[in-house]
């Protein structure tokens, strides 16, 4: 069944004002063509809506039954049409699902907390790690922004890069490999454990050692950050790690950052979100503050 919803408007008008003259020039309408719309109702709905009673129309039990719920479409229609209005962090009431890489959870989670806290106390976070695979939900809305490296990989997917990071070699204090100067070949020599929630053993540094000759051994691989600087805290394993994401923690660890002496591209931080939140106010709000936080950690040098 086709319902006009044209139909709503004009019986809001008809139910408030009561005459077909006063609704037709509510609505800017010429009084025929308001006559053959209540005519139109009549035909969609069974019942009179109007009655002529003397001089005056009435309106019918069932118009009176409907007045209110048709009021409230009507608005709630003009309400979903209208543009938007100015955000109000005070009354913002949502939850937004962001997607972090573990380092960077650990590195700017808390200050990002603390700041949507202070300007909109009603907003809720949920931080997710980054999954063991690739997914939709971007696309399909389960998550609102992700905060990683990867760039954009469909063409409804927005990016923005935010800034660059370098890495490093993350040893505990004590380790040989931090007395003297660290070679790719006294570097290729220590046992390594890599950071991939894939668990895979090799990566982009495997490839810049092969270039000058050398293999490293890679003893283990680590779901994330947090989890590769525990055991190199406690072994003589070495993780190469992003030096301004995961600085803070190896200084409040007692941890050793050396140079990694080999040419390696350096990290992207890029944050992704899907084309449906282009023009969504609070959505621009979160990766507004999202940005700042990480520009003003790296121009600290303290991410």
């Amino acid at each position: 069944m086709h319902v006009d919803l044209n139909l709503l408007t004009a019986l809001d008008a008809l139910i408030e004002e009561r005459s077909v003259s006063a609704a037709a020039a509510r609505l800017h309408l010429t009084q025929p063509a308001m006559s053959r719309t209540l005519g139109r109702i009549r035909d969609a709905t069974g019942d009179p809506i109007l009655v002529r009673t003397g001089r005056t129309m009435a309106l019918t039990p069932r118009a009176l039954a409907l007045r209110q719920e048709v009021h409230a479409i009507v608005q709630r229609a003009h309400v979903v049409l209208a543009p938007e209005g100015e955000l109000d962090l005070a009354t913002l009431d949502r939850t937004f699902t962001i997607r972090f890489h573990d380092a960077l959870t650990t590195a700017l989670g808390t200050r990002l907390l603390l700041a949507v806290q202070e300007q909109a106390p009603q907003v809720k976070l949920r931080l997710l790690p980054e999954p063991t695979g690739d997914t939709d939900d971007l696309r399909h809305g389960r998550v609102d922004l992700e905060i990683g490296s990867a760039e954009p990989a469909l063409p409804e997917i927005r990016g923005e890069l935010i800034g660059q990071d370098h890495l490093i070699v993350a040893v505990r204090r004590d380790h040989p490999l931090a007395r003297g100067r660290l070679t790719a070949k006294r570097y290729a020599q220590a046992l390594h454990v890599i950071v991939s929630r894939r668990g895979r053993l090799r990566d982009p540094i495997d490839d810049a050692l092969e270039a000058v000759g050398l293999r490293r051994r890679v003893v283990a691989s680590a779901p994330t950050s947090a989890a590769a600087i525990h055991f190199a805290s406690e072994s003589d394993l070495v993780v190469a790690l992003p030096a301004r994401v995961c600085g803070p923690t190896l200084r409040a660890l007692g941890l050793g950052a050396l140079p990694l002496p080999l040419d390696v591209p350096e990290l992207r931080i890029v944050q992704l979100w899907h084309q449906r939140y282009e023009s969504d106010k609070a959505h621009a709000w979160l990766r507004g503050h999202t940005r700042e936080i990480i520009l003003q950690a790296i121009s600290r040098g303290e991410t």
